[in-house]
């Protein structure tokens, strides 16, 4: 009983970081109004980011934070640039295919810069353990969580009390009345697009953080549980999506609470799928609900 309890609190320390990117994969597609494939290489930027930041200025979480939202932001207008600002009244597969060759593209990149090899990214927060009761949490666990709450109050109140957020809520219900109303789209578009990157960059970070490691290639795996925890959620509920990924990082951890760690992307997908097939529409309560 001790050992599953355990492997709860693990799970929601893994599906707040899921959460995390779930949430930013949802900010994107609520705004640009376009599913994207590069947001797996955009988290594993972020987790780059912030490795060499440590390298370079110690342990710094802070100062990680800022690089890794940065250079995901930054690598957000490269795709926005590149996969959807020129084809916004086109047919979506040519964004979505446009999508899918940066992400090779960036993907390759990575390897060459970074290297095919795993990194280590040791020690940034203190080992240290706390009881409560029987139940082992961690300082790290407890950092991570306190920084996704801490990210996803900023982000609802950039959305519904920033003018920008207002513009961002705007384009994301009607592209058209947002533009007869005077609001820049394109560049709207854009702010959302480096938002949910940027969010994505720091979940990166903090995954590197959580598992000691971090890889070029980490982003495929990674992509993919944002788009399954955003798909959860309706794609575009910033709520439920973030509903999503805390339910797919419990069940994994619960999953392999009975076989072995080999099968977590099972019950990750599994859960999924078995979610859709009973409620289609996933968490949210009606299809396309915007953020």
């Amino acid at each position: 009983m001790e050992y599953l309890f355990n492997q709860i609190i693990n799970g929601l320390c893994q599906g707040s970081i899921y959460a995390l990117m779930a949430v930013g994969y949802s900010v994107v597609v609520g705004v640009v109004g376009m599913v994207t494939f590069t947001h797996g290489e955009v988290i594993m930027i972020g987790a780059f980011a912030a490795f060499y930041i440590f390298q370079a200025f110690g342990n710094n979480l802070l100062l990680g934070l800022i690089a890794s939202f940065s250079a995901s932001w930054l690598i957000g207008m490269f795709v926005y640039k590149v996969c959807y600002e020129r084809f916004f009244n086109a047919p979506r597969h040519i964004s979505l295919i446009c999508t899918i060759g940066v992400s090779m593209l960036i993907k390759n990149l990575a390897q060459i810069i970074f290297g095919p090899n795993q990194k280590p990214m040791l020690n940034v927060i203190e080992n240290k353990f706390f009881a409560l009761g029987t139940i082992q949490i961690s300082l790290v666990q407890v950092i991570i969580i306190i920084t996704v709450v801490v990210l996803a109050i900023l982000l609802s109140l950039f959305i519904n009390k920033t003018r920008w957020g207002i513009s961002l809520r705007a384009v994301s219900q009607d592209k058209s009345a947002s533009y007869l109303m005077g609001i820049n789209v394109k560049r709207t578009a854009m702010i959302g697009n480096c938002v949910g990157c940027g969010f994505g960059g720091v979940a990166g970070m903090l995954l590197a953080i959580y598992y000691q490691t971090l890889s070029a290639t980490m982003g495929s795996s990674l992509g993919m549980k944002a788009f399954s925890s955003s798909v959860l959620g309706g794609l575009t509920d910033i709520r439920c999506s973030a509903l999503g990924g805390l339910c797919i990082g419990i069940i994994e951890n619960l999953g392999i609470t009975i076989t072995s760690a080999s099968f977590r992307d099972v019950f990750a997908f599994g859960f999924l799928i078995l979610i859709l097939i009973i409620k289609p529409e996933g968490f949210a309560s009606k299809k396309g609900v915007r953020p």
